[in-house]
């Protein structure tokens, strides 16, 4: 690169640059900036500038999505990292690592219902022929409404 050209990767990024790099639409990089998961400024045509680390923030975001953490708790990550700044791999190691805990009792109870999905839930019907046994004269009702065996908090 000369001296005195612009650096690319200096640039700010139009709305539309960040929607076509990052595979999302226009429409989910306005909600996220109304949530406060990503900022940009405007331009003096009042039009939305977003610099470089936007595009790792919406990477994070995308994965987080992608194994079910919910976009609060995303949000509340977020709130960690400084603004304008790009979250850097220690950044990403930390929250991984907190998500990472909530991931495996995800998992845990993914595979418990999995394994006791064809099994009485404990719901309370008494109509399926197997709630007698499982669940007789629905006892289950004193835990709390719903399907109760699938709603453990111990599994």
């Amino acid at each position: 690169m000369e001296e005195g050209s612009p650096n690319p990767f200096r640039k700010l990024l139009t709305v539309g640059e960040v929607a076509e790099r990052s595979g999302l639409a226009v429409s989910a990089l306005h909600f996220y900036e109304a949530k406060g998961l990503i900022s940009s400024i405007r331009s003096r045509g009042n039009q939305r500038r977003f610099g470089r680390d936007v595009l790792r923030r919406l990477g994070i975001i995308k994965v987080a999505q992608r194994v079910g953490i919910p976009l609060a708790e995303i949000q509340a990550a977020f709130e960690t990292l400084p603004q304008g700044r790009t979250p850097t791999a220690g950044d990403w190691q930390r929250l991984s690592l907190l998500w990472k805990q909530e991931l495996d009792v995800r998992i845990d109870r993914l595979v418990a219902l999995r394994d006791r999905l064809t099994d009485c839930i404990g719901c309370g019907c008494l109509s399926v022929e197997s709630c007698p046994l499982r669940n007789p004269y629905d006892r289950l009702a004193k835990d709390g409404p719903g399907p109760r065996l699938l709603e453990t908090n111990d599994v």
